[in-house]
């Protein structure tokens, strides 16, 4: 499979401001809106300390992204082609 995924950096789409609140949903499966809808309430209450949130967890984002970093889509789709050829192997020698 040769397909090329063009993906931009969080920070540098247009409709984040520093991608963190789309790159922890990402990262937990579920909607950013779920997450940026409580920071923009926070902001009306206390801004320094919603903003000092969000930054402190956009260096939290940016550290387990560097230290983390994701797998390719090659590299997954290996992964995957070896784990399912390992398991069908195991199920041919339980058969015989």
């Amino acid at each position: 499979m040769d397909t090329q995924v063009n993906q931009v950096a969080l920070p540098l789409r247009s409709h984040t401001i520093l991608g963190v609140c789309e790159a922890i949903g990402e990262d937990f499966g579920f909607n950013p809106i779920l997450l940026r809808v409580p920071f923009a309430a926070t902001v009306l209450w206390s801004p320094m300390w919603s903003i000092a949130a969000y930054l402190g967890l956009g260096v939290i984002v940016l550290a387990s992204r560097l230290l983390f970093p994701k797998a390719n889509a090659e590299q997954a789709g290996n992964i995957v082609a070896e784990a399912s050829a390992a398991n069908e192997q195991r199920e041919y020698a339980k058969a015989a």
